[in-house]
């Protein structure tokens, strides 16, 4: 499966300059937060390829005028040709807005989220807009990760994961495009455009008795500790 990543930044090439053959042989595109709805529009209308998207902090918008024909997986499980897609949208709370978040309110999230990934056998690509603290993110309240998202990778451990919230152009600070989690999880920054060929032998569902118990007891503050202690010590940079 050969998947589109987009966030945060407009990509002229593929909006001002646009071409069919920059999204050839592309099965999926996925948004990961702070892209405008009319980017958006103007890709699903014009490749009619599927468009999976998360809201970025920056996309208060969205509540009102949600970007047509594309497909919020925000607190969702949604399969493109047998490949799981798990969306949670939104950045860490250093302001008002409707998806700013504390780490307790991304948890509450991620907790209501159980139920399907149990009944989906579990999920296998991670759609973020912020990443998992301690890979890929910044030291300041506002880029800073969220812990949740490192507990969800251990416990599932899906192949792959994109988000964005962390620009390229931010001068003297950490870019990665391309990291390993502890989990076995590739973490992608997708900022702008990525390209990214997903190997469809690497799904693995599972059934809903093992994601259950994978689950159990998941997403409480205990283990939320214990996992910020071995979450943060490396940065599996590719």
């Amino acid at each position: 499966m050969r998947i589109l990543a987009i966030a945060d930044e407009e990509s002229k090439a593929l909006w001002d300059f646009y071409i069919p053959d920059r999204v050839k042989d592309v099965d999926v595109i996925v948004a990961c937060g702070d892209l405008r709805a009319e980017y958006l529009e103007f890709l699903v209308t014009m490749t009619g390829i599927p468009l999976l998207y998360v809201p970025g902090n920056h996309d208060a918008k969205y509540l009102k005028n949600p970007p047509e024909g594309c497909i919020c997986i925000d607190g969702k499980v949604h399969t493109v040709n047998g490949v799981r897609f798990l969306g949670f949208g939104g950045s860490m709370k250093y302001s008002e807005g409707p998806y700013m978040h504390t780490e307790k309110e991304m948890t509450g999230k991620v907790r209501k989220a159980k139920n399907q990934i149990i009944k989906n056998g579990g999920f296998d690509i991670l759609i973020t807009h912020a990443p998992c603290k301690g890979y890929g993110d910044l030291d300041d309240l506002a880029h800073r990760g969220f812990n949740c998202f490192n507990e969800l990778l251990y416990r599932i451990e899906p192949p792959l994961m994109f988000h964005g919230h962390v620009h390229n152009t931010y001068q003297n600070r950490r870019f990665v495009r391309e990291m390993r989690h502890p989990s076995g999880t590739v973490i992608v920054n997708c900022v702008d455009k990525y390209y990214y060929d997903f190997n469809e032998a690497e799904v693995k569902k599972m059934t809903r008795s093992e994601t259950s118990k994978k689950l159990r007891g998941a997403f409480n503050p205990i283990f939320g500790s214990k996992v910020s202690e071995r979450s943060t010590t490396g940065r599996g940079i590719l």
